[in-house]
């Protein structure tokens, strides 16, 4: 690590796989709050019928909102690809696996009665099953997560950048399958092997904009206008510019992330980022009970303060559920038992994203 809190970029990585990198963090703070955000803001705007102000912030930050959570992702990837396949399958893929299983379980538990009043308790329980073929809805993203490992190690002796560009015309082909794994894979892999690939990149744009936070600024000014232009115009959705806008929104969190980091501040964005896989398991019950009491009510009128409102209980009770199931010993909520480790468990290692 750097006094400055970033891996060295010198043709690879020297730091220890557990440190934690500071504006990683933040990216990750940002990145969690985009996402409960678009989930707060679109349910309430479909159970109400009309938008709100919030509206403007989703669309602005569709782009690049999950091209560069998985980006992210796959950043620390070099530095334990190499392990064994036991030890890889247990970090990377039982450890999602059991988070998803563990998720989909109770977010069904809580939809079933709904499910089974529409249709019988039957069709339920085959919709429950299909959820392990069909990720359930606000869980596709820890279901993918396991794939890309899996693929990633897999292609290790193919010329990376034949990966690369593969991955990148899935992304500009825009494959329509009806199938979530499938077509996600397509549209994120690029962002995610991206993330492996350029990892040495991706650091020394953090340290240049640490270095020199005056040009980061403008950059990121010349970025937002730019973005928020084509989003208006609905050019982000053509081939090859979601494509650019995806990395340059990716670049711009990261940026963003570093300066917030360097001016220590913003530290609940940090705290969020830490726990960013927490909030995104939890924020589904607090969001939904929040948006069903505000809309039913009526107490408050305007949408885009009820989508403000359901985004911040959002995050704040995702997180106050994960300290409540700590406080009452109901750990494997958050913690995966020893008991679904099938390799041997390093000490004190708690639920983290892609680490």
């Amino acid at each position: 690590m750097t006094p400055s809190g970033t891996i060295a970029v010198n043709g690879g990585f020297a730091a220890p796989a557990a440190a934690r990198v500071d504006w990683v963090d933040y990216a990750k703070g940002i990145c969690i709050v985009m996402v409960v955000m678009m989930h707060s803001v679109l349910g309430v705007e479909l159970a109400a019928g009309e938008t709100g102000f919030m509206h403007v912030l989703v669309a602005f930050a569709k782009p690049f909102r999950m091209p560069d959570f998985f980006l992210i992702s796959g950043l620390f990837l070099p530095l334990v690809i190499d392990r064994d396949w036991r030890t890889y399958l247990d970090r990377k893929v039982v450890h999602f696996a059991y988070f998803y299983v563990v998720w989909v379980t109770i977010q069904f538990g809580f939809k079933a009665p709904a499910f089974a009043a529409e249709t019988s308790w039957h069709d339920a329980g085959l919709l429950y099953l299909e959820s392990f073929i069909e990720p359930f809805g606000t869980l596709w993203f820890i279901y993918l997560l396991p794939i890309f490992f899996v693929v990633t190690k897999l292609t290790r002796r193919i010329p990376p950048l034949a990966i690369w560009i593969v991955a990148a015309a899935l992304e500009t082909a825009r494959i329509t399958t009806g199938w979530t794994a499938i077509d996600e894979f397509c549209a994120r892999f690029v962002y995610f092997y991206s993330g492996y690939l350029f990892a040495p990149y991706v650091f020394a744009l953090a340290d240049r904009a640490r270095n020199h936070p005056a040009l980061a600024l403008v950059a990121l000014a010349t970025w937002a206008l730019v973005n928020a232009g084509l989003v208006a115009f609905g050019a982000s959705e053509w081939k090859i510019v979601s494509l650019l806008l995806g990395f340059a929104g990716a670049c711009a969190i990261i940026t963003m992330g570093t300066l917030l980091a360097r001016a220590h501040r913003c530290n609940v964005l940090r705290f969020c980022g830490k726990h960013s896989i927490v909030i995104y398991l939890g924020f589904f019950l607090p969001m939904a009970a929040t948006r069903t009491l505000l809309l039913h009510t009526g107490i408050i009128s305007d949408i885009g303060t009820v989508s403000l409102i359901v985004t911040i209980v959002g995050v704040i009770g995702s997180l106050a559920i994960w300290r409540a199931a700590l406080r009452l010993h109901a750990d494997f909520l958050f913690e995966r038992p020893e008991t679904f480790w099938i390799a041997p468990k390093k000490s004190s290692v708690r639920l983290q994203a892609a680490e």
